[in-house]
């Protein structure tokens, strides 16, 4: 595994930020005797795929406290609070029927948090999130948010916002009691929704709208609690504005295409007014810009780029020091950049006790205190949580995020490329199961979207739990992947079953090449796109894939557009679609040739088929349409409803089981 190292060019600004970035080998590994035991196969599905004990955890702006969150035996989570100065945790929030879903620090001494409940499906779940706020020490506490779905709202709930209220952002302003909020726009109906801006004081819960420009789908607070950069959209237009201070009122920056990546995204307001950008700006690579607003013109150059990755990450700034320590980024691992000479030197000694892992630090963002946050994760390691003490320069562990995997066990995922038939090169992920590297049984893993970026390295269960089982796993990046630049980006436009389909196809036989992967042992599955993908595999390459997994998957293109409750939206249906997906008239051939639906016949494979019965993203009618047209030809196909799911597996049973019938149908088909 191969992780980038920052080099840095020196830039005046009210910060030193910056430049280039070239590969240097960092998480070096021993080499593994190719007899080791394959000892992940003890592990159980339970054990993969079973919530995490330890989610969260979070410093208090001024570095007093530490918030977590946590699991009680119940598998409930909880909130938690600890003061710094005793160590000492204590449950501040804890349901008994449901779950913290996240929180926020308001200020030192407040917190605000949302509910969930990890326990019932999408399909079973009838109220919101709602928003509740509470003092650290437990008092004060009040219901902000309601969270019943309900029309009719009574009276002595007048001071309590509607379902459709969301955490947005702090107050940063010096011990504020004051939060954002979003309202949803249109919560019901079936388009893109704006969000409402309002300014929320946590105690008395009083409330004032905040002036937007338009139809607000990002806002930006400034370090003094001002919204100050809103993003708006109309049809396929993306604008951004920001509200002069001076005059108080919203001027508009730039004015461009959403789809065409001509414009830039907001990515941080200094206080000295400096606006940080992400940006192409005629590129291949998107990379971060100063932009001015008075002359509302972007730099030339840019301040932090990153070699054969978009810029994906965040900066960091204290306000005690009213200075940005570093920057958070992801290129084919994650890593921060540290400004700052005193928080390099922690790093570095953090990274020498803790070797082999990523190692992201926190600090208190109106403080510098004796303590630093450190979360730690591998490909291998889920993940842990740990203090560090700066006078001491010690670790105390606060826990793990799945206590019982052991990294020793896994199986390392490391990033590889290969050259697709036209020339373009394409990322992939490769795992090998523990001790084996040659003539595998493999499962080509791909990823939903498909305009994201799917692959990250971390510990995935997806591909640990295959892995476990003696499977290598390929997760190709291919083209319309995001985060390898708009030449890869663009290149998957109006590609469905075709040049995209062809890398996986490329990919599969380069592992074969490799020695990786036994020819005649080679299942392709996936979720969402990647189901969609793993029925046009089976359909254009026959001899390739012996068998396929779709789980929650599109099996036709025109469905995409004709199923009206999809939660896609109107805006996409009419202005992201038919730029990069295919636009139903003009593409009407492209589409009748690259669907599933209309080419079930030809599937002859062994097929494991499974979707949501809530599922509004990729709705049920997709896999039962597919499975009435493909089982009358092919008898080797199996189906599976969960009813209560949406798109993907939230309940573990429901994980247990689907993943249960994969193990027994790749063993089945490919196994040993």
């Amino acid at each position: 595994m191969k992780q980038t190292s920052l080099a840095v060019g020196r830039k005046s600004l009210f910060i030193c930020l910056l430049s280039g970035l070239f590969f240097a080998p960092l998480l070096a590994r021993a080499a593994e005797p190719a007899s080791a035991p394959a000892s992940a196969s003890r592990y159980s599905i339970e054990d993969f795929f079973q919530n995490p004990k330890f989610t969260k955890a979070t410093l208090s702006p001024d570095g007093s406290s530490l918030a977590l969150l946590i699991s009680d035996n119940q598998d409930r989570l909880m909130l938690a609070v600890m003061d710094l100065a005793t160590l000492v945790p204590k449950v501040l929030v804890h349901y008994k029927d449901a779950d913290i879903q996240s929180y926020h620090w308001v200020n030192s001494n407040r917190l605000v948090y949302d509910l969930t409940d990890r326990k019932i499906g999408v399909g079973d779940t009838h109220t919101a999130p709602g928003l509740f706020a509470i003092n650290k020490d437990g008092s004060q506490a009040r219901q902000l948010v309601e969270r019943s779905t309900a029309f009719v709202r009574s009276a002595s709930i007048a001071k309590i916002q509607p379902w459709n209220t969301f955490f947005s952002d702090v107050n940063h302003a010096e011990n504020s009691d004051e939060i954002f909020v979003i309202q949803v726009t249109n919560p019901y109906r079936n388009e893109r929704h704006s969000y409402n801006l309002i300014r929320l004081n946590t105690v008395t819960a009083q409330a004032t709208s905040v002036n937007r420009p338009g139809e607000v789908n990002k806002w930006l607070i400034d370090k003094q609690g001002v919204p100050r950069v809103a993003v708006t959209f109309d049809k396929n237009l993306e604008a951004v504005h920001y509200k002069d201070p001076v005059s108080d009122s919203w001027n508009k920056l730039i004015e461009f295409d959403r789809h065409m990546g001509a414009g830039f995204t907001p990515l941080f307001l200094a206080p000295d007014g400096t606006l940080l950008v992400t940006a192409h700006n005629g590129q291949d690579i998107r990379s971060v810009y100063r932009y001015d607003i008075q002359k509302k013109q972007m730099d030339a150059a840019p301040l932090v780029t990153l070699k054969g990755y978009d810029f994906s990450g965040s900066v960091i700034f204290n306000m005690q020091q009213n200075k940005l320590l570093g920057v958070d980024y992801e290129t084919d691992a994650e890593g921060t950049f540290w400004l700052d000479p005193a928080m390099q030197k922690i790093q570095q000694k953090i990274d020498a006790t803790l070797p082999g892992t990523v190692n992201r630090i926190s600090v208190a963002e109106k403080n510098t205190t004796d303590v630093v946050l450190v979360q730690s994760f591998s490909d291998i390691d889920p993940g842990a949580w740990y203090l560090y003490h700066l006078k001491t320069e010690t670790l105390d562990k606060l826990g793990a995020v799945r206590p019982n995997i052991k990294a020793a066990d896994m199986a390392y995922k490391d990033a590889v490329k290969y050259t697709a038939r036209d020339g373009l090169s394409i990322p992939a992920y490769l795992t090998l199961p523990k001790g084996k590297n040659k003539n595998l049984p493999m499962v080509v893993l791909v990823h939903g979207g498909p305009y994201m970026r799917g692959v990250h390295w971390r510990w995935d269960h997806d591909a640990q739990f295959l892995a476990s089982r003696g499977y290598a796993v390929l997760e190709p990046e291919f083209r319309g992947s995001t985060g390898y630049g708009s030449k890869h980006f663009k290149a998957g436009w109006k590609q469905w079953g075709l040049a995209m389909q062809d890398d996986i196809a490329d990919g599969t036989r380069w592992a074969i090449a490799q020695g990786y992967a036994d020819p005649k042992r080679i299942c392709i599955a996936g979720a969402s796109y990647g189901g969609y993908a793993t029925l046009m595999g089976l359909i254009k390459d026959p001899d390739l894939y012996k068998c396929g997994i779709n789980w929650v998957g599109v099996t036709d293109i025109n469905l995409m557009y004709d199923v009206v409750w999809s939660d896609m939206g109107e805006q996409w249906e009419k202005y992201g679609m038919p730029v990069l997906v295919a636009d139903q008239k003009k593409d009407a051939a492209q589409i009748k040739a690259t669907s599933p639906l209309l080419l079930a016949e030809r599937i002859k494979q062994p097929l494991l088929l499974a979707y949501g019965g809530s599922d509004l993203r990729v709705p049920i009618v997709h896999g039962n349409k597919f499975y009435s047209a493909v089982k009358n030809s092919n008898p080797k196909v199996e189906w599976i409803e969960y009813t209560e799911e949406g798109h993907g597996w939230h309940l573990l049973k429901n994980n247990v089981d689907f993943w249960s019938r994969v193990e027994k149908f790749l063993d089945q088909n490919i196994g040993h």
